[in-house]
């Protein structure tokens, strides 16, 4: 039996293998396993550096904080000043009163420091882990809004507050908040928030808080007093000047918490809650100049510096404000305002109040407001602007009214953009589905011309339905007024809102040769009141004092416009002469109203200005017209204007004047009874004679149409007008002389023995080739001739071959070749004798 030792060492040799290369794999898996960790963790290390470096990539320098708040030369010490076009007239500042700003230490070393009582307070109220966290909490990091500590509050307002709220910035909030607290310790951290966080009622800083509501020093405030400062710093809304109540509440829960904290004693909470803080009085709000106007700077500098960094301080705005053309447009809208609700002079005077014209007697509107923008067209700057105007007292206000017609003008150039012109005819008359016109009559057949400049709204709301208001609104959009929003949209603009300002923009564009020019806010292309905003170091933060252009049409269609809108003789028809829209120099101008009565417009420009007034009723009565802001734009035109070169327009290249007929706006003819010179851009001429005024030939006695059979001696020759039939009943109704339909009767003529024809007989039906038959002789006979004309008195005659010097007794005159005619002509035979005696013959036949 052989032995088994081989089989089993065999065995086992092979498992010791087997178990040798498990071992390799599991060490494989494992390396792999290693690698694999090793490689995503190297990943995570790089993503994170990116993340850190994106994180921490421009993060402002902590230096700044010294920079602004430091005395004596701290910018926020300086509060935030905001001055004329000149820069030399202040017009307001963010802060209780003029001075600088106090700053006050914490450290008791100091004769004047800010009490203990008052940084405790502040830890309470805003930050209880104050001096225990490293200047940041993770506390909120998802509510970008929250800034749970005092440092992050410091940073969020001083630092970061042009970055928008994103994880991001929280994140770095945390760590300038962190950098903050251990560069310059938690005490200085505190100070510089106490120094200028906002208390309401721009008093930033703990003195001048203290001040504003309690009449005191800073260093003088009592423990009761300090809570309630601390909880306006966290609610400056809730301030002891404009919710006392509320702001003694939340002083006392404050000292509960500083109880609770263990920052006072009990015996110190409780005499504190018993203290009865006396607030000192309001300051009495001084005068504003141009409070509208502020508001609207304000407005357009927040879209590109937080407004609460602008009130903060150390911000000096110089304005596009013309300080002395706003006085006196608030002096002569007040004085405006005054006599539209028969109130007595107001007492503020100004020369330029005796520019105002008078306005419409016997009629005053108690409950009426006004307001008015003069801007450069050239530049798009704002130079004055008065708020809603309330029976002579201005306000801030500048709201949105109904501009009824006053946007027709771009129903008008979307027709020009589309081939028509000033001369194009239109038909003023009574449409079922258009309201009537503001004057109440209809006015026939007129040039654009003439409707555009009276502000008929039959035609222009006729041109708006043939142009489409999808096409009027692309157009108005460009000039930046939104018509979707608007009543122009809408039969005689019932309702529908547009500003003062961007109608006042959108005109001047046509006296800026089609260019508007401004600058971006809110990414709108809008006039401005703004030149430069500059810290008081003089460094630059905004810079607007040189304006962009946008072309918005071109120079020639712009010129066709203001030739519309400057022309003064057009617009007599409604304003008689010598109207307020007339200002002794070249402007354009246009009114507007709404059909219910309640708001009147004027906005007019020249190069140089462009005004726009808006006057608004609200009696359940009162219906008002353009007629009286027209006063108002007069005075305030003409005070804007003062100084500036009396220049007008001049033709731009792409213009071309021709002599039509008016009111057609055809080539003349002999027929058309007015000729004017009318401006056209160039390949929009007329090239067709007029059509619209024919000469008739009428029988005086009957009235009626005249035909070859009427004796010449009783034959008129008229001119008339075409009246379209839709406009037949309206001519009628209106006396107007319209051509006759009806011919004369037909008789016979008396046979000629020695001129006639035989042949084909009256009113015979022809065709093809016809003999014309009869007798052309007689004594002196020289020469005869055969004519054919089409219907029953023609006015074209067609001669059948050459004259015919020989004579016909019963013969063959003429052939004539009807192929291709049809209807009713007359044949004429003419014999010419020696002495100059003419016979005729005619007859009447019908070719089938």
């Amino acid at each position: 039996m052989p032995s088994i030792l081989p089989v089993l060492r065999a065995r086992r040799e092979r498992s010791l293998e087997k178990q040798k290369r498990n071992e390799y794999r599991s060490r494989g898996t494992v390396l792999s396993l290693g690698i694999v960790l090793s490689l995503v963790f190297g990943v995570l290390i790089i993503l994170g550096a990116f993340a850190y470096a994106d994180v921490t990539r421009d993060l402002p320098s902590t230096e700044i904080l010294p920079r602004l708040l430091n005395p004596p030369d701290g910018l926020l010490l300086q509060p935030t000043r905001v001055y004329d076009r000149t820069g030399l007239q202040l017009l307001a500042t963010f802060a209780p009163s003029e001075s600088p700003r106090r700053y006050i230490p914490i450290s008791e070393q100091n004769a004047q420091h800010i009490p203990t009582e008052m940084v405790d307070a502040l830890i309470a109220a805003a930050d209880p882990s104050f001096k225990e966290h490293s200047g940041y909490s993770l506390e909120g990091l998802n509510n970008y809004e929250l800034h749970p500590t005092i440092a992050q509050k410091l940073v969020g307002t001083l630092m970061l507050y042009n970055e928008p709220p994103t994880l991001k910035r929280a994140i770095r909030e945390r760590l300038l908040a962190t950098q903050i607290t251990s560069q310059f310790g938690r005490t200085q951290v505190m100070e510089w928030y106490l120094n200028s966080a906002d208390f309401g009622n721009y008093a930033y800083g703990i003195d001048a808080a203290a001040q504003l509501y309690f009449g005191k020093p800073a260093d003088e405030l009592t423990l009761a007093e300090s809570a309630i400062l601390a909880g306006a710093s966290e609610a400056p809304a809730l301030n002891p000047h404009d919710a006392a109540q509320v702001a003694i509440q939340r002083g006392r829960e404050i000292l509960y918490v500083m109880s609770d904290l263990g920052l006072i004693s009990t015996d110190q909470a409780n005499q504190a809650l018993e203290e009865t803080p006396a607030f000192a009085a309001a300051p009495p709000t001084p005068p504003e100049v141009a409070p509208a106007f502020l508001n609207l700077l304000l407005a357009q500098v927040d879209s590109q510096i937080p407004r609460d960094r602008i009130e903060r301080g150390g911000i000096i705005v110089i304005s596009t404000l013309d300080y002395d053309l706003q006085k006196d447009a608030s002096c002569v809208t007040e004085l405006y305002a005054s006599r539209l609700a028969d109130l007595p002079k107001p007492a503020i005077d100004c020369e330029a109040a005796r520019l105002l014209p008078s306005l419409p007697p016997d009629v005053t509107f108690a409950d009426s407001s006004a307001s008015a923008v003069i801007l450069d067209p050239m530049t798009g700057q704002v130079l004055a602007m008065v708020g809603e105007t309330i029976q002579g007292v201005e306000t801030p206000l500048v709201s949105t009214h109904s501009p009824g017609s006053a946007l027709d003008a771009f129903v008008y150039l979307t027709g020009f953009t589309r081939g028509l012109s000033p001369a194009t005819l239109t038909w003023d008359i009574p449409s079922g589905e258009i309201n009537p016109n503001f004057d109440g009559s209809y006015h026939g057949a007129l040039r654009l011309r003439t409707a555009f400049a009276n502000g008929y709204q039959v035609p222009v709301e006729t041109l708006k339905a043939q142009m489409g208001t999808e096409n009027v609104a692309k157009i108005a959009s460009s000039f930046g007024v939104d018509i979707n929003n608007d009543s122009s949209t809408r039969p005689s603009g019932q309702s529908g809102q547009a500003a003062m300002l961007d109608l006042a923009s959108a005109y001047g564009v046509f006296g800026a040769q089609g260019v508007k020019f401004g600058q971006y806010v809110n990414d709108e292309f809008s006039p401005v009141t703004v030149l430069r905003v500059e810290g008081v170091d003089r460094s630059v933060i905004l810079d607007w004092s040189l304006p962009e252009a946008q072309t918005v049409v071109t120079p020639a269609m712009a010129y066709l416009m203001t030739n519309v809108l400057s022309d003064e003789p057009a617009r007599w028809d409604t304003w008689g002469r010598q109207n307020a829209l007339e200002i002794g120099r070249p402007a354009g101008a246009k009114p507007g109203q709404t059909s219910d009565g309640k708001d009147a417009w004027v906005i007019g420009y020249t190069p140089f200005v462009s005004v726009a007034v808006w006057t608004g009723v609200r009696g359940e009565n009162d219906s008002i017209t353009p007629r009286f802001p027209a006063a108002l734009w007069n005075a305030l035109m003409q005070t804007a204007s003062a100084n500036k070169p009396m220049d007008g327009w001049s033709p731009p290249q792409g213009i071309t004047p021709m002599t039509v007929c008016d009111p057609s706006g055809m080539l003349p003819t002999r027929e058309c009874p007015n000729l004017v010179t009318e401006i056209f851009l160039n390949g929009s001429e007329p090239t067709q004679a007029d059509t619209l005024f024919r000469e008739f030939a009428i029988n005086r006695e009957t009235g009626l149409l005249a035909t070859v059979f009427t004796p010449p001696e009783l034959v008129d020759k008229r001119v008339y007008m075409i009246v379209p039939e839709e406009a037949r009943a309206w001519a009628l109704s209106e006396g107007m002389a319209i051509p006759p339909t009806s011919f004369d009767a037909i008789q016979a003529p008396p046979v000629i023995p020695f001129a006639n024809i035989t042949a084909p007989q009256l009113f015979a039906d022809v065709n093809g080739k016809v003999l014309i038959l009869g007798t052309a002789s007689g004594d002196s006979f020289m020469y005869y001739r055969v004519q054919v004309g089409k219907g029953l008195n023609p006015q074209e005659w067609i001669q059948l071959g050459e004259d015919n010097y020989t004579p016909v007794d019963g013969g063959i005159l003429a052939e004539w070749d009807t192929t291709g005619l049809s209807g009713l002509y007359a044949v004429q035979l003419i014999v010419v004798r020696n002495d100059q005696v003419v016979d005729t013959a005619v007859i009447q036949v019908t070719v089938k």
